[in-house]
């Protein structure tokens, strides 16, 4: 497998990317390719940049095993369109503000999260902030799911 470079990507990445990211990360490292693919996670806003993950998303990713307390949040810049493989949107509204400021040549790597999922048939992330304790489940459940389907992708391409 070739170097691979994945962002994912939500609306104030401090629920369902950061999320994301953990997860992923996390699968790559069971897989024994840390060294081959690297895994960030960033926002189309800047609403929070520099906090930590939402605490209720560290929580129920900490109950699965996942550790979110390093990842900050930061705001995509122009210059992740050439940096990374694959840009990740969790949602259509974030897939849609991704394509608006990528260059047209770059469009290709913008892809949405819940086309690798195989056991659920959702389209997007729900954004879980201001829902209930349970949308944090649903968006690790949703993240997990997705995650093995990006990963087995990212195999067979290449």
């Amino acid at each position: 497998m070739k170097p691979t470079s994945v962002l994912f990507v939500c609306m104030g990445n401090i629920c369902r990317s950061p999320t994301a990211d953990g997860v992923f990360r996390q699968r790559v490292a069971d897989a024994g390719l840390c060294g081959i693919v690297t895994v960030d996670s960033a926002g189309t806003h800047g609403y929070h940049l520099g906090h930590p993950p939402d605490p209720r998303s560290q929580a129920a990713a900490l109950r699965r095993g996942y550790d979110l307390s390093t990842l900050r949040a930061r705001a995509v810049e122009a210059g992740d369109f050439d940096a990374f493989d694959w840009i990740v949107a969790m949602d259509d509204a974030n897939f849609a503000e991704l394509q608006r400021r990528c260059p047209p040549a770059r469009r290709h790597k913008i892809v949405r999260l819940m086309d690798f999922a195989t056991r659920h048939d959702a389209t997007e992330v729900p954004d879980p902030y201001y829902g209930e304790r349970g949308s944090f489940e649903t968006v690790l459940d949703y993240v997990e799911d997705a995650c093995e389907g990006l990963l087995r992708r990212l195999r067979e391409s290449g």
